[in-house]
């Protein structure tokens, strides 16, 4: 509970118990009784630990019950007499009220108790507000939270729409290529072998250049429907779907696996990814008893990154030894990267390839 929750109610409260002291003809007026009721008061508002609440209720009730000035005041004791543990107990601050209707003149308890009543409603209404005002901050908290997610949800939606476009994109880049390599490039090659056998049974010197010509033109044709298709295919190919199969048929040991890398990458960079992954599953399986095994694919502003590390113990390691490391760092170096291994905690490789290759 807020330290200064009603602060202006109880000023209110106190302000109407001192006028009903001041003009009050039953008991004697001291200012101490105003300042210690004012005190207390005070103190119920600074304080939150119930412990100190109820000391200090408790303690003002003996004073008003020794002291009848004090029964006065106690509407402004009252309102902070609910809402906290043990509420119950402090409910012997009305003892001091009740003896006093046992005097002849039972207007002055009348008012008391009156705004004591009053008091504790216009607590009630102060705590209900504080809980409503509580209520809508959390409110507001969980709609900010849930237009956080739904913000998030959006972008995992248009990016999940992206890599499908993507995917259906290399897909029928795939079908074409697979396409005019079964339909056109057949025709040509039968083509080619017509013209040739043509060339070589033709008797007639007049038709030896046009045949060469038409040789040529066809062989040119066949080169760059070759190109065209291996481009398309190129193009075509889905690194993270590679890796991934590459991955799920690895069953030598656990892999944690990560994909950080946007858009399609240069084929001669997607080629040098899958065949260093493939040479580095081979060494762990051939190479080391690890049982857990680190793949990560990240992408930079600059540059790309593959980081491979396993868990296992490495007995000795060379460069030179073996193809397979020879490899990996003839094509990181092709592609104006850098390779780094470490054989500490595992053996790691480091790979770094810049974007403008």
């Amino acid at each position: 509970m807020h330290k200064y929750t009603g602060l202006i109610d109880k000023l209110i409260i106190f302000t109407c118990c001192l006028v009903v002291y001041l003009y009050q003809t039953d008991l004697e007026i001291y200012a101490a009784t105003v300042l210690i009721s004012f005190i207390s008061g005070c103190l119920l508002s600074y304080f939150d630990d119930y412990r100190v609440k109820t000391f200090i209720t408790v303690g003002f009730s003996l004073l008003a019950f020794i002291f009848p000035e004090f029964m006065v005041f106690l509407p402004l004791i009252a309102f902070d007499m609910i809402f906290h543990n043990l509420q119950a107990f402090n409910l012997l601050a009305l003892i001091p009220l009740v003896g006093f209707f046992s005097n002849e003149n039972l207007m002055l308890p009348l008012i008391v108790l009156i705004m004591v009543i009053l008091s504790i409603i216009l607590r009630y209404h102060v705590e209900t507000g504080r809980r409503m005002d509580t209520r809508h901050k959390e409110l507001i908290d969980t709609a900010r939270e849930m237009s956080i997610q739904l913000s998030k949800q959006n972008r995992d939606l248009l990016e999940k729409q992206d890599n499908e476009l993507n995917l259906a994109t290399m897909n029928e880049r795939n079908r074409i290529a697979r396409e005019i390599h079964d339909n056109v490039g057949h025709l040509l090659s039968s083509a080619i072998l017509q013209s040739g056998a043509l060339k070589t049974i033709n008797r007639d010197v007049k038709l030896n250049d046009n045949l060469q010509a038409l040789h040529e033109t066809l062989a040119k044709a066949m080169n760059s429907i070759r190109n065209s298709v291996h481009e398309l295919y190129d193009e075509s190919v889905d690194l993270e779907a590679k890796v991934s199969e590459l991955i799920k048929n690895f069953t030598f040991c656990e892999i944690d696996f990560s994909y950080n890398i946007s858009g399609n990458p240069d084929k001669k960079l997607k080629y040098a990814f899958i065949s260093i992954l493939k040479e580095a599953l081979t060494n762990i399986i051939n190479h080391s008893d690890a049982t857990k095994a680190i793949v990560a694919f990240n992408e930079h502003p600059a540059l790309y990154q593959l980081i491979i590390r396993d868990n296992g113990n490495v007995k000795s390691f060379n460069t030179g030894d073996g193809m397979g490391i020879s490899n990996m760092i003839d094509r990181v170096r092709s592609l104006n990267g850098n390779i780094n291994i470490k054989t500490t905690n595992g053996f790691e490789i480091f790979i770094s390839i810049p974007k403008e290759v």
